[in-house]
């Protein structure tokens, strides 16, 4: 079970290497030397779960702030774009490695796998029904300011791909979901997942790109594909710790 898990941080360690280096890329173009050093240094927090201390995990947090605000303090390009500089450089931490970290804190609960799984069928489910909804019944834009495609249709469409597969999920590989468990992850991981969809196209506009990346052909970049995961993954390992009785 230790070795499976190791080798599941390894994965998202890569993938948190792959999504800090497309972040920088939108963000900080320029900066080549953070994004080396912020790349690797980022996924370390990936793997810090499997040594089991809370605090750890609080320390290297801490420490790669401070680290990081070192090094653009004293490697100033332009005083005027500081800030927003630092500000996007201590953002790409918690929001991809951070974030990716909980899905190894996910696997190491008593139905890890299962749960891992329930995610990935939440968010599938509910970017397949979203978009065949959308194209359908679609009249009502749903933030057009930072996704001009998306509609209120698409939206709630998606939220009920989400309880079918959640549905599924419990009558197939993970009976110990209750009705209420279906209803509670269904609902509330499919609205933050559809939630970080949004923020991902919010951060694209940002920056003034289409994809994050272009390692996916056809599909763009990691971001592209984790978008919803990241956000799904917290919440998902907190309702397991806090609600969920098995």
């Amino acid at each position: 079970m230790k070795g499976g898990t190791f080798v599941f941080a390894c994965l998202l360690g890569l993938l948190s290497v792959l999504g800090m280096a497309e972040f920088y890329r939108m963000s900080l173009p320029e900066r080549k030397l953070e994004l080396w050093l912020a790349a690797p240094a980022g996924s370390a927090l990936v793997f810090l779960p499997l040594v089991g201390d809370d605090k750890l995990i609080l320390s290297v947090i801490g420490l790669l702030f401070i680290t990081f605000s070192f090094l653009f303090l004293f490697r100033v390009r332009s005083i005027d774009t500081s800030a927003r500089e630092v500000s996007f450089a201590l953002l790409a931490f918690l929001y991809i490695p951070f974030l990716l970290m909980h899905l190894v804190l996910l696997r190491q609960t008593p139905y890890g796998i299962q749960w891992l799984f329930v995610i990935m069928l939440i968010v599938m489910t509910n970017d397949s029904a979203a978009y065949y909804t959308g194209c359908t019944f679609g009249k009502n834009r749903l933030y057009p300011l930072v996704s001009p495609k998306k509609s209120v249709e698409g939206a709630v469409g998606g939220l009920v791909g989400s309880l079918g597969g959640t549905m599924l999920a419990k009558f197939t590989f993970f009976p110990q979901l209750t009705f209420g468990d279906v209803f509670a992850t269904a609902l509330v991981v499919g609205v933050v997942g559809q939630a970080g969809d949004l923020f991902e196209s919010l951060l694209k506009r940002s920056f003034g790109v289409k994809d994050s990346g272009t390692i996916i052909p056809g599909h763009g970049g990691v971001l592209d594909r984790l978008d919803s995961i990241l956000f799904a993954a917290p919440v998902t390992y907190y309702y397991v710790f806090f609600l969920f009785r098995g």
